[in-house]
Formats: C-alpha cells, structure tokens, sequence
C-alpha cells in the first residue's frame, strides 16, 4: 500500500480544520485526503506543533527544513520521495501520483427558498407584504 505522509505547519488541530475561522483550502484537502483513503492510499497526517519528531525522523522532511525553514510546509511526501512543497495541492495533481483517476467533484445541492409575490394591499396596489 502506497503512504502518503502530509508534514504540516503548526496548527491549532491535526486537520487544521478547526476554530473560528476555517482556510477552505484546508477543508478541500481534508476531503480529497479521504478520498484518497476510500481509494487504498494509506494516509497518515503530521503537525509540527503536535509531532515534531516525526518531521526529524523523515530524512528528505529533516532536510528541507534545514534548507529552507517552515516555509516549505506543508510537504506531502510519497513513499520517501517530496512530491510537493509549500502548498496543499487539489485532488486533479495528488491522483496521478497514485495511479488514480480523478471523479467529476459533485457540488453540493444548495435549495433556495423564494418568497411568492406579495399580494397587493387593498386601496393600496403597491404589495406591501405583512
């Protein structure tokens, strides 16, 4: 089974997906990280402020950080290998990278309620509604 090991920067929770105001790039790659699960991908996520050992136990994490401080986190790290740095990426650039193709992303069904026209008010005739 192929491992996708995210390294990310500190944040509040695991996810980052948390608290008053939430990055929706954030809540994205959470979906297609599930995604990814529900397609044999074995996914395992690390938070500097929460695991900082296991950014020094990874030798190519170890090393960009030396070079270029926290600000290539996130990486995303296959097999061993940085496939990305800096960036979440979409589900379109993370499927190839594990022989997957992407599905057509559903939006979700939003209803929107629209009020009928206001009758008109007697004597009146500009519709007032109550």
């Amino acid at each position: 089974m192929t491992l996708l090991s995210v390294f990310d920067p500190p944040m509040c929770c695991a996810s980052g997906v948390c608290g008053s105001t939430v990055d929706p790039a954030l809540v994205r790659f959470a979906a297609d990280l599930r995604w990814l699960e529900a397609h044999g991908v074995r996914v395992v996520r690390h938070n500097l402020a929460q695991e900082p050992g296991a950014f020094v136990a990874e030798p190519a994490v170890q090393a960009a950080l030396a070079a270029e401080g926290a600000t290539c986190l996130p990486l995303l790290v296959v097999d061993g290998e940085i496939r990305e740095r800096g960036r979440y990426p979409d589900r379109a650039t993370l499927a190839p990278w594990f022989g997957l193709a992407t599905e057509a992303r559903v939006e979700p069904f939003v209803l929107r309620a629209v009020a009928p026209p206001c009758p008109p008010a007697p004597g009146d005739g500009r519709g007032k509604c109550c």
